[in-house]
């Protein structure tokens, strides 16, 4: 791969612009956050394939496949398995949405960097939307898509994931992939719930915070202040969905899934200081990491 597809793009707001500003003080901040966020972890996972995720991984980490840590080459090969980790989180968000034909239109809320568009592409032949309030990540996905010959088929739009341009009732399927605890969720189901078909599906994965725990933990609260979000909590989001004609069909919690790829980013040279919240919160059972995909009824 090309090793300039890493290059950070200047946010232009042009073809992928729809609405120019964001609709509150708040998302003007996050959109600030994400244009200027640049961190290695990122990118650096990234180029291993030209994936470029904003999330985090699941599944057993391969031992195997690391080598000795005393070796030159362990680094890479740890960034390679995080990064793969990260690929396999995808795949169980999209094996939860369901069937899906190449006629189709999926929506991605919240698509950063656009990595999840195009596996959704890749796997199912069908029309990405993404959305998202930096024109920074959604040049980077335009050029990506375009890069691999689908722009046809790929796109990412600057604009309010609470009020998008699509047409009610015009998507098949529509996801967040750890992008909710940016907004209210009964805001954020309502939009699904419009432009998503009868019978379509929604899927997200998300950290929330256990209401058995009673409050939302330290750990919870660091997470919070780092990535300037409000984590929702687990019974949040299916009141949400149930208020908006939204169906949960499956709940999966992922939180087992996802301590080995947590365990392992803490001994690399990607670390940014929030790995022991998310070790901590997830072994107290403060925080869980979980799957929830409901059908629009």
């Amino acid at each position: 791969m090309d090793p300039s597809v890493t290059t950070e793009i200047t946010p232009t707001l042009g073809a992928s612009a729809f609405i120019p500003a964001p609709a509150t003080p708040y998302q003007g901040d996050i959109a600030r956050y994400w244009n200027e966020e640049a961190r290695p972890v990122n990118l650096r996972l990234g180029d291993v394939d030209g994936l470029y995720h904003h999330h985090y991984g699941v599944g057993p980490v391969a031992t195997e496949a690391l080598g000795d840590p005393a070796d030159s080459t362990y680094e890479k090969k740890l960034v390679a398995e995080l990064h793969r980790l990260e690929s396999a989180q995808t795949d169980v968000l999209l094996d939860g949405l369901g069937a899906i034909g190449r006629d189709d239109t999926l929506v991605d809320a919240g698509c950063g960097r656009g990595g999840s568009m195009v596996m959704a592409h890749q796997r199912f032949g069908c029309k990405v939307e993404g959305v998202t309030l930096s024109a920074k990540q959604a040049d980077f996905a335009n050029q990506r898509a375009r890069e691999l010959g689908i722009a046809d088929h790929v796109r990412a739009r600057v604009c309010n994931m609470l009020d998008t341009p699509l047409e009610s009732g015009s998507v098949s399927a529509s996801w967040n992939n750890e992008s909710s605890m940016y907004v209210d969720l009964h805001d954020l189901m309502a939009e699904h719930s419009r432009i998503l078909k009868v019978g379509g599906r929604y899927v997200t994965i998300t950290g929330c915070w256990n209401p058995k725990y009673g409050q939302p933990s330290k750990w919870v609260s660091q997470i919070n202040a780092h990535f300037e979000c409000n984590i929702h909590s687990r019974r949040e989001y299916l009141r949400a969905m149930a208020d908006n004609r939204l169906v949960p069909q499956t709940v999966i919690d992922l939180t087992p899934d996802t301590l080995p790829y947590w365990r392992l980013r803490a001994t690399s040279s990607l670390v940014t200081g929030i790995e022991e919240a998310f070790i901590k919160s997830y072994e107290d059972g403060s925080f869980q990491y979980v799957l929830i995909a409901a059908d629009r009824v």
